[in-house]
C-alpha cells in the first residue's frame, strides 16, 4: 500500500505542483480527471507566482507545459494503476512496515523520473529568467518560510503533536472513512512516537530554496548554454533525492521515515473490514480515472 505523506520534507516543489491537482482532487469524493485535465493550468499558475512570467516567456512556458503532461499521461498513468492494485492487493494480505518503505521508494523513484523528465524545460526557463525574476523567486521563498513558521513552529511541543496529527487523521479518514475514539486513541499515541522537529525540516527547506537560487544567479551571471544548464539542474534534482541518505542528519531521517511507516501500518492494522472495504474502493476509482485519462493520450 502507498505511504502517507504525514508532513514530510519541503523538497522537489516543481514535481509537487505537476501532482498537486491530484492530491486535491484526492481529498474530494470526484474529481480526479477533471483536475488532471486543468493540471497544466495550474502548474503556469504556481509557476507564475515565482517568478512572474513576462510576455515573451509565456506562451512557450505554456506550451512546455504541455508537453510535460502529454508525456505524463502517455508514460506514467498506467504504472500509477499498477501502484494502486498493489495497495489493493497489500490491503488484503498482510502488508508489512517494509512493504511501506519499499512503496515510498518507489514513488520517491517517479517523482526523481518526472524532475529528470523535466529538466531540459526548467533550464530554458533557467536561461531566461531576469534579475528582477530572480529577487521575485527570493521574496516567494520567504513569504513561503514566514507562512511555515507562523504554522509549524508556533505553540509549543503538544500543539504542534495535535497538528501533526490532525493532518494524518486527515488522509487516513480519506483513505478509509471515520474512526473510532478507540482507534483514534492509538493512533494519536502512534503519532506521537515519531521524532517531531520542524526546525530540521524548514531548515532543510531553505537549505534548497538557497541551492535553486544559487543555481539560477549562475547560470544568469555566466549565461550557460542549455547543455550546462541541464547538467546543473539533474545535479540539483539528484541532490535532492540523496540528501537524506547522506545528510549529517541521516539518524533523524531514518527514524522519521521508520516511526512513520509503522504508523501507517498501526492504521491499516486496526483498520476493520469495512474500513479496508472503503480503501479498496477509493482506490478502485482512481485506477478507473486514471485508466480514462491514459486513454485520451494524443
Amino acid at each position: 500500500m502507498k505511504n502517507f505523506n504525514t508532513q514530510a520534507p519541503y523538497s522537489r516543489r516543481f514535481t509537487y505542483a505537476v501532482l498537486a491537482l491530484l492530491l486535491a482532487a484526492m481529498t474530494a469524493c470526484s474529481g480526479l480527471r477533471l483536475a488532471y485535465n486543468n493540471g497544466d493550468t495550474v502548474l503556469y499558475w504556481w509557476l507564475n507566482a515565482y517568478v512572474d512570467l513576462d510576455r515573451d516567456q509565456k506562451d512557450w512556458v505554456r506550451d512546455d507545459i504541455g508537453k510535460l503532461f502529454d508525456w505524463h499521461r502517455k508514460t506514467q498513468l498506467k504504472d500509477y494503476v499498477e501502484i494502486l492494485r498493489t495497495g489493493q492487493k497489500q490491503l488484503q494480505g498482510n502488508v508489512t512496515q517494509a512493504d511501506l518503505i519499499a512503496d515510498y521508494a518507489e514513488v520517491k523513484q517517479r517523482t526523481q523520473t518526472l524532475l529528470l523528465k523535466a529538466a531540459p524545460e526548467l533550464a530554458d526557463l533557467a536561461r531566461s529568467l531576469k534579475p528582477e525574476q530572480i529577487v521575485q523567486m527570493e521574496k516567494k521563498f520567504k513569504s513561503n518560510n514566514d507562512d511555515y513558521r507562523k504554522k509549524y513552529l508556533s505553540g509549543d511541543q503538544e500543539q504542534r503533536q495535535k497538528l501533526r496529527y490532525k493532518k494524518a487523521m486527515e488522509q487516513f479518514e480519506l483513505w478509509f472513512g471515520s474512526f473510532s475514539s478507540e482507534q483514534e486513541a492509538v493512533l494519536r499515541k502512534a503519532s506521537d512516537a515519531r521524532p517531531l522537529d520542524n526546525a530540521i525540516w524548514l531548515d532543510e527547506r531553505m537549505r534548497r530554496q538557497q541551492n535553486v537560487l544559487t543555481l539560477v544567479k549562475k547560470v544568469q551571471q555566466e549565461k550557460l548554454s542549455k547543455d550546462a544548464t541541464v547538467t546543473l539542474i539533474n545535479g540539483l534534482i539528484k541532490d535532492s533525492f540523496e540528501r537524506l541518505e547522506h545528510s549529517e542528519r541521516k539518524a533523524f531521517f531514518d527514524a522519521y521515515e521508520n516511526s512513520t511507516a509503522q504508523f501507517v501500518l498501526t492504521a491499516i492494522q486496526l483498520a476493520t473490514p469495512a474500513q479496508k472495504a472503503h480503501a479498496i474502493k477509493r482506490m478502485q476509482g482512481w485506477i478507473d480515472d486514471f485508466n480514462s485519462l491514459a486513454t485520451q493520450a494524443k
